[in-house]
């Protein structure tokens, strides 16, 4: 999904570089690697991009 939605070379570096606020202050990839779900980090990342609920 993160792919589809942000294309492959943005996703992975909003994946590795955008710092979510709703994640405590870590990346995407940090959350994931501390046990976050992924799909927390997903809708994390929509919310931050405006992505419409629709494609959540």
């Amino acid at each position: 999904m993160l792919h589809t939605e942000f294309g492959v070379s943005r996703g992975d570096v909003l994946l590795t570089d955008h710092v979510l606020p709703s994640m405590g202050g870590r990346t995407g990839a940090q959350a994931i690697e501390e046990g976050a779900d992924p799909r927390d980090v997903w809708r994390a990342l929509c919310a931050d991009f405006d992505v419409p609920r629709g494609r959540w």
